[in-house]
C-alpha cells in the first residue's frame, strides 16, 4: 500500500487529489493535514482509506510525530497563501506560508529519515513578465517573478533544489498554471465570473459583471489534469527537476468571460472594478507542456469548455431559488 501524506488537504486541489486516488481505486492510505477542516466527507471515499489531522504546519513537534507515525511514501506539499492578489495585501504572510512552511516541513523529513518523494507544488508566476517571442514559458528559461506570491513560490522552489543536491532528498518541484473547476473558491477570477455569470442568469437582470483587468491572457488547465499529473510526476518524475503543469493554450480572461456567457445565452456587460486590479500585472502567461508528457506521458485532456460548462453547473446546481443544468 502507498501511503500519501497530504498538506492543505482541505483545499481545492486537495480535495480533487484526494477524489482521484479513490475514484481510481489505488491500493493507497491518505493521511491529510490542514489548518482548517474539509468541507468533503472523507467516511464516503469508500476505496481509500482516508484519515484527516488537523494542524498547523508550524507547530512543529506535533507535526514530526504526524510524519514518523504515519511514514510516507510519498508527500503532496499543497499548503500555501495561494493567492497573488492577498500575497499584494500581506507580502509577509505569503513568505510565511510558503517559503516558512515549506523549510521546516523538510527539516522534519530530513531530521527523522523518512525516505518519500515530495512534490513542491510551484506557480507560473515565477516566470514574471515574458517577451511575447519567449512564449510558450519553458523550465529552462530564467525566473523573473513580479508578485510576492511569485518570489515566494520562486524561494520555495530554490529551497527545494537545495534540499534535493544537498541532502540528497527526493523532491519533484511544479511551476503549476491556473488551474481552474468546480467548487473553486470565487475569489478566483473564473470562479468569480462563473457565480455572477449564473446569478444574472437565475435572476434574469443585472446583467453587470465585475472584473479587473480582463485583457490578461491566461493558460487555464482544469484541477482534474493538475491532480492526474501531480500522481503521474509520484511516479516518474525525476528528482531535483521542476515541470511546468500547463495545457499549452492561452486565452484571455476577456474571452472566458464570453464563453460562458455564450454557453447560458445571456450577454454581459463588463464593468471595471479597480479594487480587483492587482499593482503589477502579467500581460500573457503560456506554458510549455512539452517536458511532462514526455517524461511521463502525461496528457491533459480535458477541453477548456468542458471545464467552463462544470464551474458554471456548479453555481447553478448551488442556488436556492430556481434552478437548470447547462447540458454538455
Amino acid at each position: 500500500m502507498h501511503k500519501y501524506l497530504v498538506t492543505g488537504f482541505s483545499g481545492f486541489v486537495g480535495k480533487n487529489f484526494t477524489k482521484y486516488i479513490n475514484d481510481n481505486s489505488f491500493d493507497a492510505s491518505i493521511l491529510g493535514i490542514d489548518i482548517i477542516n474539509p468541507s468533503f466527507k472523507i467516511n464516503d471515499l469508500k476505496n481509500t482509506k482516508v484519515k484527516f489531522v488537523r494542524s498547523d504546519l508550524r507547530d512543529r513537534e506535533k507535526i514530526s510525530k504526524i510524519i514518523y507515525d504515519f511514514s510516507p511514501n510519498y508527500i503532496l506539499h499543497l499548503a500555501s497563501n495561494s493567492s497573488v492578489a492577498e500575497s499584494w495585501k500581506s507580502p509577509v504572510n505569503s513568505f510565511q506560508n510558503n517559503v516558512n512552511i515549506f523549510i521546516d516541513l523538510l527539516e522534519d523529513i530530513r531530521r527523522i529519515g523518512i525516505n518519500c518523494r515530495i512534490i513542491s507544488v510551484g506557480s507560473s508566476e515565477e516566470y514574471g513578465t515574458v517577451e511575447i517571442s519567449k512564449l510558450p514559458l519553458k523550465e529552462e528559461y530564467k525566473l523573473n517573478p513580479t508578485s510576492p506570491f511569485g518570489i515566494a513560490r520562486y524561494s520555495q522552489e530554490l529551497v527545494g533544489k537545495l534540499y534535493s543536491d544537498v541532502y540528497g532528498m527526493d523532491i519533484v518541484m511544479t511551476r503549476s498554471f491556473n488551474h481552474i473547476g468546480p467548487g473553486q473558491s470565487d475569489e478566483f477570477a473564473i470562479s468569480s465570473f462563473a457565480k455572477q455569470i449564473a446569478e444574472i442568469k437565475r435572476n434574469n437582470h443585472n446583467e453587470f459583471l465585475l472584473a479587473g483587468d480582463v485583457s490578461v491572457i491566461r493558460d487555464f488547465i482544469d484541477v482534474r489534469d493538475v491532480v492526474r499529473a501531480y500522481h503521474e510526476l509520484f511516479l516518474k518524475g525525476k528528482k531535483g527537476e521542476v515541470y511546468n503543469v500547463c495545457s499549452g493554450f492561452g486565452i484571455s480572461l476577456h474571452n472566458i468571460i464570453q464563453i460562458m456567457s455564450e454557453i447560458l445565452d445571456i450577454k454581459i456587460i463588463i464593468c471595471e472594478d479597480k479594487k480587483l486590479k492587482r499593482p503589477r500585472e502579467n500581460p500573457v502567461i503560456i506554458g510549455s507542456n512539452d517536458k511532462i508528457k514526455s517524461e511521463t506521458g502525461w496528457e491533459n485532456v480535458i477541453p477548456l469548455e468542458e471545464s467552463l460548462k462544470d464551474i458554471l453547473n456548479y453555481y447553478i446546481q448551488k442556488s436556492i431559488s430556481e434552478k437548470f443544468v447547462v447540458y454538455h
